[in-house]
């Protein structure tokens, strides 16, 4: 079963040897036997971590061997038993917990796979082994039996003689990976991360990869509260069950506080102190056995603290939950919000949802279809990629964004620590090694998926509360002259509706005065700016209306330039225009007012107005044209939710004849001239 080396495959073999196993061979085997799939790449990594085909079939013959040999299937138990008593011992693969005894002052342990609950363990196995006090781990386990205590009454035959967690122990782990790190680019290494986790990189966009960075930034960072909402069958849960052996799955149903946190009556640390990464599957159905539980899970997100009685408990666990959306997205924004889904007592708690660092847009992310999604090339072997990760948690690399990045106003206290939290996860995902350098351009997307993600429970949060959650128009300004820049969560914005997010500099939503066919139209306008002269229009063939338009925009920023841009020059700098209908009017007819306004903030370098329709015809002389059919234009900027319309004075007389509950839909201003209109359009 030979599988076609790609250039990325060789890449990571010449700096990953030793540490890469192929990920259809894992798939093969964790179906076939009951255990996780990183206990089958634990072995896989050990005996066929090689690009020669022959060094991996050799140790496929071992692996299957040891699968076969130390796996308990259903039904198999009372042959293992039979298998220790005759020969004295028996070594298996499965899940060690263990407990005190406190009647005869010892530890018990237990063999779910064996279905043996009082299995003789040493103190001291327990000591260097803690996490089997919890919800225990999957070890290599040499299972031994005494005949002599078997006769004795209440006797404990078997006992655990020695134990083998699986999972890597290596001290040097972290500088093997950000050393070969070093090898590949960005892009590259991103597709490569998604192999690592069994996913194939080319089949998925964009989008979908930063859903998967998204799922993955819990396991780098401490106390990272993440929600994935999203469809059904697209893997969400894959990540945390079957990759970390650091990470806990709690399906559905009961939460206890005892397990959760810690447990009173003896003093046992619970989940979020044990691993790193908690993660509540299917989120709809949890519900916590005190009634403080969701109270207790709060304070837990907010500060990484919890009370025990007097003491103060701190843990680094970062709370992962995942949960479908049945419905649409835009049904269920409509109906309610993008977080109905959580379970009641947390749904409308603005509060609550204030601790959740990142939502990721699960509905970005296909259906799995295991032919085409799941990868048969090389990965990082997963206890390797697992241990790295938890050593990342120890280090921080938010210091290479100080000074690059500045967030706009629109920020709380809580939303910079929850987009630094998530930019941290994601250049210690990318950039592992501090000394590595982050470009302008990788990190710019890194900052806008950070903003995205916080700016979706924003969203949610205004939903609920919309007096104390108004703005929540995110914006970054990467490097010391550069622009202010947007940035907002897609599924809010229909392509009909104009974004209350104000425009980038350059870029206007004007309406056009229409031909007697089609009634007014509206238009996105945008223009850059560069060096060299005149104005280029993009759009082939120039609809001739909307030459003239911008023919008289044109003239009108040459002949008024004082004005409206003071001390530049805009003759020495060449336009490129494009506008785009979004309506039935496609002629261009009467834009000259907007054209002006992109053509200004384009040179200036000025945001236009979020949610501002600009309407206005001029003429060479720079007056303004009388508008024809004001209140079907007022009427359709309402129909496109717009919140400001700025129109010519002259208009108001007809606006007389607007309907008042249109009135109270839209704001209307008016302008005298172009410059007016200009300053009125323009963020200060």
């Amino acid at each position: 079963m030979s599988v076609d080396f790609d250039q990325l495959d060789n890449l990571a073999a010449s700096v990953f040897d030793g540490y890469l196993v192929r990920k259809d061979l894992v798939r093969k085997y964790s179906r076939q036997y009951p255990v996780p799939t990183y206990v089958v790449e634990f072995l896989l990594g050990r005996y066929c971590a090689s690009v020669e085909e022959s060094e991996i079939a050799e140790g496929l013959q071992i692996v299957e061997k040891q699968l076969k040999d130390r796996t308990v299937r259903t039904g198999e138990e009372e042959l293992f038993k039979a298998r220790a008593k005759e020969t004295g011992s028996v070594r298996i693969i499965d899940i060690v917990r263990a407990r005190l005894d406190a009647k005869n002052d010892c530890y018990v342990a237990e063999l779910p796979s064996l279905a043996l609950r009082d299995v003789r363990i040493g103190d001291q196995l327990v000591r260097e082994n803690e996490r089997m006090l919890t919800d225990g781990f999957y070890a290599e386990v040499t299972l031994t039996y005494d005949g002599i205590i078997a006769q004795e009454k209440g006797g404990r035959p078997f006992k655990v003689d020695s134990l083998r967690p699986i999972q890597m122990s290596k001290s040097d782990v972290l500088d093997i990976y950000s050393t070969a790190r070093g090898s590949f680019g960005t892009t590259e290494w991103v597709d490569f991360l998604l192999r690592s986790i069994g996913l194939e990189a080319n089949a998925f966009n964009e989008r979908a990869k930063r859903v998967v960075l998204l799922r993955m930034i819990p396991f780098v960072e401490r106390n990272y509260n993440l929600v994935e909402l999203g469809p059904r069958g697209t893997g969400k849960s894959h990540l945390f069950q079957q990759i970390s052996p650091y990470a806990h799955l709690i399906s559905g149903g009961k939460a206890t506080v005892a397990k959760m946190f810690v447990n009173n009556a003896n003093g046992q640390r619970g989940l979020v102190c044990q691993y790193d990464v908690v993660c509540f599957d299917e989120v709809s159905g949890i519900s916590f056995d005190q009634k403080d539980g969701v109270n207790i899970m709060k304070g837990y997100m907010a500060s990484g603290q919890f009370s025990r009685g007097k003491e103060n408990i701190r843990a680094e666990g970062s709370i992962v939950m995942v949960g479908n959306l049945d419905v649409d997205l835009e049904q269920q924004q409509r109906i309610g919000h993008l977080l109905s889904p959580l379970p009641p007592e947390m749904r409308d708690d603005t509060a609550f949802m204030d601790r959740i660092h990142a939502y990721a847009p699960g509905w970005d992310y296909p259906k799995l279809n295991p032919h085409e999604h799941l990868t048969d090339h090389f990965g990082l072997v997963s206890d390797f990629l697992s241990e790295c990760w938890s050593r990342l948690r120890n280090s921080s690399r938010i210091a290479a964004v100080q000074g690059r990045v500045h967030l706009g106003g629109a920020l709380s206290g809580r939303d910079i620590e929850a987009v630094n939290k998530t930019i941290n996860g994601l250049l210690k995902l990318l950039f592992p090694d501090p000394e590595m350098p982050v470009s302008d351009e990788d990190l710019e997307w890194i900052v806008r998926v950070a903003l995205e993600a916080r700016r979706r429970v924003k969203e949610q949060q205004r939903r609920v509360f919309k007096s104390e959650f108004r703005n929540t128009h995110f914006s970054y300004i990467l490097g010391t002259d550069g622009v202010e820049q947007f940035v907002s969560t897609p599924e809010l914005h229909s392509d009909e509706a104009i974004e209350s997010d104000p425009l980038p500099p350059g870029q206007v939503w004007g309406v056009s005065l229409g031909t007697g066919d089609t009634g007014p139209g509206l238009y996105r306008i945008e223009v850059t700016c560069g060096p060299g002269g005149g104005v280029k229009i993009l759009n082939q063939p120039t609809p001739p209306a909307f030459r003239e338009s911008v023919r008289v925009g044109e003239q009108n920023l040459y002949t008024r330039a004082k004005e409206l841009v003071g001390d530049r020059n805009p003759r020495e700098e060449e336009f490129s225009i494009q506008m785009r209908p979004m309506d039935a009017d496609k002629s261009g007819v009467g834009l000259g007012v907007p054209i002006l306004v992109a053509l200004c903030g384009g040179l200036l370098g000025r945001n236009t107005k979020g949610g501002t329709i600009v309407v206005g015809a001029l003429n060479l002389g720079g007056s303004i044209e009388m508008i024809p059919n004001a209140v079907s234009i007022a009427e359709l900027a309402i129909d496109k939710k717009a919140e400001t319309l700025l129109m010519p004075v002259s208009a108001r007389r007809q606006l007389n004849d607007l309907p008042d509950d249109l009135w109270t839909k839209i704001s209307i201003e008016f302008y005298k001239d172009g410059p007016d209109a200009v300053f009125k359009a323009l963020d200060e």
